[in-house]
């Protein structure tokens, strides 16, 4: 039994005849009537009585009536998710990420790619380890993983997407302490807030600041990402973040500064080999985008003498009146 068959079944039923039901489907009579006796030498019983010239449904044929009217309801169904998902009205994007990259940029680029598609989910699994991002990827569990480079690439695909800055953020009030930019080797007294030993994020950082002959002084080593700037605001010390969480800090009167030479992470995406969905390929040349314009904003600023921090601030707030101005014309049009 398959799909045509039961297609044909009803359309006799419908049509009340193999004559009409073969013009309504554009196909010849034979072929249809070849294809309900198939269907009845495949259930092994009769779907019509031949009454004369017509056809009337057994009792068989009556019960299969429903149950087939609901399979091609399913099947439709499921044709037109699959046509939502390759036009974007539907499906889901599952991404594993560092937990800090989940905050900056993953986040921007999840909002904004929610801007223009609204009906794709996401779901993100956040991870301090690189392993684990890895071992969710290659089982299938996750479609992206968002990782610093270098990228573990065995048996998986891997793909830069960007350099990330990294800014000093300092307690409110300290403007005075630390010039812009700052040498990193003023840093080897500095008191640092970081995440927990042998994460990525504090791996990376701690290997850079070696590089430069600074051995880090953490006087405050926190287990949740997410509490480092609130201490650092409160005073408890200094830390090292991307640009865009610095801008944040900057909301809150916390000083941020470039520092020299400049610290740059690099950041991609991971895969498992094959073809990605339409939704999460989508995703990835939004987020190149997003963060190619980001990039170029802040040089263009840079271009009349503003630093870089001023620069990625201005534009900033420029992309925040845009979504203001945005959000106002949806409202006024509805």
């Amino acid at each position: 039994m398959d799909l045509r068959q039961m297609e044909y079944f009803l359309a006799v039923v419908d049509c009340g005849g193999v004559t009409r039901a073969a013009a309504r489907l554009r196909v010849a009579q034979p072929s249809l009537s070849q294809a309900v006796r198939k269907l009845e030498k495949d259930l092994g019983t009769e779907l019509f009585h031949r009454v004369g010239r017509g056809l009337v449904l057994s009792p068989a044929g009556e019960a299969l009536v429903g149950p087939a009217r609901a399979i091609l309801r399913e099947v439709t169904a499921a044709e037109n998710a699959v046509r939502d998902v390759g036009a974007m009205r539907g499906g889901r994007i599952d991404i594993a990420s560092l937990s800090d990259l989940s905050s900056d940029p993953l986040s921007v680029w999840v909002a904004k790619f929610r801007r223009q598609y609204p009906d794709v989910r996401f779901h993100i699994e956040e991870r301090d380890k690189i392993a684990d991002i890895v071992t969710l990827v290659r089982s299938g569990a996750c479609e992206l993983g968002i990782l610093s480079t270098p990228l573990p690439t065995e048996d998986l695909e891997g793909e830069k997407l960007i350099d990330q800055q990294l800014v000093l953020v300092c307690p409110p009030g300290t403007e005075a302490q630390w010039p812009d930019p700052v040498p990193i080797e003023r840093l080897s007294r500095a008191p640092f807030v970081m995440g927990e030993r042998g994460t990525a994020t504090r791996d990376f950082i701690e290997r850079s600041l070696r590089r430069h002959g600074v051995e880090p002084d953490v006087a405050v080593e926190v287990r949740q990402r997410g509490a480092v700037l609130p201490i650092v605001l409160a005073c408890g010390g200094v830390s090292i973040v991307p640009l865009r969480s610095g801008l944040d800090a900057m909301l809150r009167n916390g000083v941020v500064r470039e520092l020299s030479p400049r610290l740059t992470r690099g950041m991609g995406v991971i895969r498992r080999p094959g073809r990605l969905t339409e939704a999460s390929a989508q995703f990835l040349a939004t987020a190149r985008a997003s963060f190619e314009e980001f990039a170029a904003s802040i040089d263009a600023h840079m271009a009349s003498g503003i630093s870089l921090v001023a620069a990625a601030k201005l534009t900033r707030d420029e992309s925040d009146r845009d979504l203001r101005e945005g959000n106002a014309r949806t409202a006024g049009d509805s």
